[in-house]
C-alpha cells in the first residue's frame, strides 16, 4: 500500500514583483543602452556625410567626368574675357592712327603755306612781272611825247622796280603774318589735349624767317637802298 505525499511540490514562477525604488530592471537597462548606441550612431553616420564633401578633395578622374567637362569649359571663357578686356585696355591707351593723322592737319597746311609765300617774295611772282610791265608801258605813253632823260628813267625803269618790290613786300608780309599764326595758334582758343607737331612748328618758323628776310629785301629795293636808279649823263659840248 502506498503513501500518499502530503507535501506540496514546490513550482518556480518567475517573480512579478516590482523592484525596490532606486533599481533598474536589467531588461529595460540592455534597451536602454542600445537604443543610445543606435542613436550614437546615426549621429556618427550623419556627421560623416555632411563633413566628407567639404573636407575630402574630389578624386581626379582620368576619364573626364561631366563637371570636368563644364569646369574646362567655363575656365577658357573666364580667360577669354579677360583677354578681351585687356585687349580693349590696349586699344583705348593707345592712340588712334586715323586721330593721329588728323591732329594738325590745318596748322600742318597753314604753315607750307606761309613757308610758300616766302619763297614767292624772295624769288618774285608772275603777279609781280605783270604790274612791273603795266608800269613799264605807261611810263612809255606818258614820256611818248616828249621829256628828259631822267624822266624817262623815272618813269619807265624806277616806277616798274619799284612795283617789283612793292608786290615782292605783300608776299612777304602774308608770310610773315601766317607763320605767326601758326606759331601763336595753339595759346589761344579751346586747349588741345595734344600738342602741336614739331613739324609743323619747324615749317612755320621757316615760313616766318623767309617772311621777315623777304620784306626786308623789297624794303630795300623800294626805297633804293642796294641800287639806286640810274642817272642819264649831261651830254658833252652842250
Amino acid at each position: 500500500m502506498r503513501r500518499m505525499n502530503t507535501t506540496p511540490s514546490k513550482t518556480t514562477t518567475p517573480s512579478t514583483t516590482t523592484p525596490p525604488a532606486g533599481t533598474t530592471d536589467p531588461a529595460e537597462g540592455s534597451a536602454d543602452a542600445v537604443t543610445e548606441e543606435a542613436t550614437a550612431q546615426d549621429s556618427l553616420v550623419k556627421g560623416l556625410a555632411t563633413d566628407s564633401p567639404a573636407k575630402d578633395p574630389a578624386p581626379k578622374d582620368t576619364t573626364g567626368t561631366p563637371s570636368d567637362a563644364a569646369d574646362s569649359g567655363t575656365v577658357p571663357d573666364d580667360l577669354a574675357g579677360q583677354s578681351d578686356d585687356d585687349d580693349d585696355d590696349d586699344d583705348a591707351l593707345e592712340p588712334d592712327p586715323f586721330d593721329e593723322a588728323r591732329h594738325g592737319v590745318g596748322a600742318g597746311a597753314a604753315a607750307v603755306v606761309s613757308a610758300a609765300l616766302g619763297v614767292v617774295a624772295l624769288t618774285g611772282a608772275w603777279t609781280g612781272r605783270v604790274a612791273a610791265e603795266r608800269e613799264t608801258l605807261i611810263g612809255q605813253i606818258q614820256t611818248s611825247g616828249g621829256g628828259s632823260a631822267a624822266q624817262q628813267i623815272s618813269e619807265i625803269y624806277g616806277d616798274a622796280w619799284h612795283t617789283t618790290a612793292l608786290v615782292n613786300g605783300v608776299f612777304a608780309v602774308l608770310a610773315l603774318l601766317v607763320g605767326v599764326f601758326v606759331l601763336v595758334r595753339p595759346a589761344f582758343g579751346a586747349p588741345s589735349e595734344r600738342p602741336q607737331p614739331t613739324w609743323v612748328r619747324a615749317v612755320a618758323l621757316a615760313g616766318v624767317a623767309l617772311g621777315v628776310l623777304g620784306v626786308l629785301i623789297s624794303a630795300g629795293m623800294y626805297f633804293d637802298l642796294f641800287v639806286s636808279l640810274p642817272t642819264a649823263g649831261v651830254p658833252a659840248g652842250g
